[in-house]
């Protein structure tokens, strides 16, 4: 099977692709609301830190791992442990946090899309009322966007690696890059959106805490798509003959880079469309700035440039996170199906077909957790609240899991594939990187730092979302 293995035709191709795994919601809305929430420029100087000395080693790490074995990310971690089967659980547990994320970021993809819809034709005021997103949720038309958006899904991923993910990575990523650009130039050229350009970029020492630097490391950490599997699917897909070091670099600077531009994007226009907003009042939910603030300040633009002129900002901006949502969205189903491709040797139409069949049945049960169906909408207790079904999911899937999957992959690669096969592939490609700074720092912190902090945000997540108990602060 590793022979036939697909590849990306190129290295841009291979950049892109794994950029556009990475680029997604959190990138366009979670980071600039976390920067929002934590100071601004202090949140941005923590969160470049950790991105560089935290975030990159275990990038490289996924990478590698998928790149030795040009498996998925089941199939590498039996190979590594030579089928343990403690480390094959653990495999199997990052095959299926991509594939439940899937089902939940179906669900945002799909009210994204409706949104970008209602923009289009001209309903920028309907999507501005308070009560709109309630309806809009609980509307059956729901079910038919979720239809379009998994043919969209499919229509890419059938065609494979070079033909299907490369090729749409080579289309989507310039594109949404354009429009960010283009959107954050408009924003900047507004009154008072400069107060919002010093309150991000200049950081003030005196917020940096505990809870910053937690908020820093997590967004980080769920930015890069770390502990999802997908880094390790991709770099199943890379090429020998790709320098691995450079390539990890590059992709880490393009998703935190498309991260900025976000944040001088939303940052300067919650400052001026609505000078007198209190930062510690925004939610912590993307979500919510996204379908319930965003449509009032595009509103809000109507008296200068009118309501055809605030339509069209709307739409590419609503344009704008669909796409980073489907090239998210294409990288996490991906992953299971690689990984069903592997194990069952089944082709990748068959896999493709039983997989989104699954997703987009789990998917209906989430989009009904919201009030349509009770018994969904009151799935379980915990953490002293009701929780639906689409809170278990992101819950377990993407708030807890995430960690401890990083932390797996820095122990199954430091201490069961052993630093030396690890630096033996990270140098294939690149002699120069042997004996460096870089190569000891990686080395030392995937084996100690890394792991060690992992372990204490999994522990304290889990006190968090089902105990309702903070460990830490």
């Amino acid at each position: 099977m590793a022979a036939n293995r697909e590849q990306f035709g190129s290295r841009l191709g291979f950049i892109l692709a794994a950029a556009g795994s990475a680029v997604g919601i959190g990138n366009i809305v979670g980071f600039p609301v976390a920067a929002t929430k934590n100071g601004g420029g202090a949140f941005l100087l923590i969160y470049a830190l950790m991105v560089a000395l935290l975030c990159l080693p275990i990038m490289m790490a996924e990478f590698a791992v998928g790149r030795t074995t040009k498996k998925d990310p089941l199939g590498a971690f039996e190979q590594l442990s030579d089928n343990s089967r403690g480390w094959s659980i653990a495999g199997f547990l990052c095959l299926l946090t991509p594939f439940m994320i899937a089902v939940f970021y179906t669900v945002i993809t799909v009210w994204i899309f409706g949104y970008l819809y209602n923009a289009f034709i001209g309903n920028l005021d309907k999507l501005a009322q308070p009560e709109y997103f309630g309806e809009f949720i609980n509307n059956g038309t729901i079910f038919i966007h979720m239809i379009i958006v998994a043919c969209i899904v499919v229509a890419i991923l059938i065609s494979g690696v070079q033909k299907g993910i490369e090729r749409a990575a080579k289309i989507l990523m310039p594109a949404l890059l354009f429009m960010l650009v283009g959107l954050m130039i408009f924003v900047l050229t507004l009154d008072g959106a400069f107060e919002g350009v010093k309150y991000f970029l200049i950081p003030d020492i005196d917020k940096i805490d505990a809870s910053v630097i937690s908020a820093a490391l997590s967004q980080a950490f769920f930015s890069l798509s770390l502990g999802m599997g997908t880094l390790i699917t991709y770099g199943s897909y890379m090429s020998r003959k790709t320098n691995l070091p450079d390539s990890a670099k590059l992709v880490a600077l393009a998703d935190t880079a498309v991260a900025f531009i976000a944040g001088l994007l939303i940052i300067p226009a919650i400052f001026s469309f609505n000078p007198n907003t209190d930062t510690e009042q925004l939610s912590d939910s993307s979500v919510s700035l996204i379908f319930n603030f965003l449509p009032k300040i595009f509103l809000a633009l109507e008296t200068t440039v009118g309501y055809i002129g605030a339509s069209i900002v709307a739409t590419v901006f609503f344009l704008l996170v669909f796409f980073a949502a489907i090239t998210s969205l294409v990288s996490l189903v991906e992953v299971p199906v690689s990984g069903l491709m592997g194990k069952k040797s089944y082709s990748r139409r068959k896999s493709l077909t039983i997989l989104i069949t699954i997703i987009i049945s789990l998917s209906f049960i989430c989009a009904t957790s919201f009030g349509m169906l009770d018994f969904f909408t009151k799935f379980l207790h915990y953490a002293g609240a009701d929780k639906s079904f689409f809170d278990l999911v992101v819950d377990i899937f993407y708030d807890t899991i995430l960690p401890l999957n990083g932390f797996m992959v820095s122990i199954l690669v430091i201490y069961r594939w052993k630093k030396h096969n690890f630096n033996v592939e990270m140098e294939h490609a690149d002699a120069p990187y042997h004996g460096t700074l870089l190569e000891r720092y990686v080395d030392f912190s995937l084996g100690t730092i890394i792991p060690f902090i992992l372990a204490v945000i999994f522990i304290n997540t889990v006190g968090i979302k089902f105990f309702g108990t903070n460990l830490l602060f």
